[in-house]
């Protein structure tokens, strides 16, 4: 069986999941065209161990809780990732820019709970201040100091898609402008655009090729819906670059690798876009 590094997935079971309410786990189907469920944490577990993934997850969700709520969400999951560190390699944290101070220090607590790796996820379009406003300068400031990649979430989200104003969230702000700005003025941050750029992918294919600090991984879509000119970039000059990202529960292992297999890209490629680029991203080999 393939080995997968999973660069973006999300808890799946009731406590962690990113659909909090059963309108928005039915929702689900409609734009993953997958079965919206909650699993419990052992079964989510051994579901990964099965497909023989290890995963970053995200818990993006709890940005917007007050602190002492987001801190007993962090070490659920904290407590997790040191029972099962075959399957969690770490998570990647929200937080909104507009409580520096407080989420600066949350931070630094996740860093010393010997969890796993741990680093920001920054969604533009899901706080509201986009990657390149100077909110988020003392994020990639720490980020830098601590050695940790930072991950900048780019395109559509199917988050409030499809939903009468769309949560009120902006898409423009995931526009990989904002990790070109980023990644120029912060040239010693590891920068990990998130998510296919739709409907921008000429533009993140742009920056990459110009920032040398910027990788790209690909959750939330199903590999044949890619861009043609992204596939061609995958198995040409950004072979050393890409990642995958499952996007579990939404999307699963089997079906992803699959598709990713039917592309006909050498064996070499493949296993570069699987495990072999994100363990050279995030040090494991």
């Amino acid at each position: 069986m393939r080995r997968i590094f999973d660069c973006h997935s999300h808890w799946a079971t009731q406590k962690g999941h990113i659909f909090r309410t059963p309108e928005e786990l039915a929702r689900q189907e409609s734009i993953w065209r997958t079965k919206g469920r909650y699993y419990a944490e052992d079964e989510m577990m051994d579901f990964m161990r099965a497909n023989n993934a290890r995963a970053i997850l995200d818990l993006a969700w709890v940005r917007s809780l007050p602190m002492d709520q987001m801190r007993q969400y962090h070490d659920y999951a904290f407590d997790m990732a040191r029972r099962h560190p075959d399957v969690i390699f770490g998570h990647w944290l929200m937080f909104d820019p507009r409580r520096r101070d407080e989420s600066l220090d949350e931070f630094k607590r996740a860093k010393d709970a010997n969890a796993g790796f741990i680093g920001f996820a920054v969604s533009g379009t899901g706080v509201g201040v986009p990657a390149s406003d100077p909110l988020w300068y003392p994020f990639y400031e720490l980020s830098v100091q601590t050695k940790s990649p930072v991950l900048i979430m780019v395109g559509l989200t199917g988050i409030g898609q499809g939903v009468r104003g769309g949560y009120g969230y902006i898409l423009d702000n995931c526009h990989p402008r904002h990790v070109d700005v980023a990644a120029a003025l912060y040239p010693e941050l590891n920068v990990l655009a998130g998510r296919p750029a739709y409907p921008w992918q000429d533009e993140m294919i742009a920056v990459m090729l110009h920032k040398g600090n910027v990788s790209y991984e690909l959750h939330g879509w199903g590999p044949k819906q890619l861009p043609q000119s992204l596939r061609k970039e995958i198995g040409t000059r950004l072979q050393d670059r890409i990642m995958i990202g499952i996007d579990f529960p939404v999307l699963e292992h089997p079906k992803v690798v699959r598709d990713w297999e039917s592309f006909g890209y050498s064996e070499d490629v493949l296993e570069k876009v699987l495990h072999k680029n994100a363990e050279k991203f995030f040090g494991t080999t």
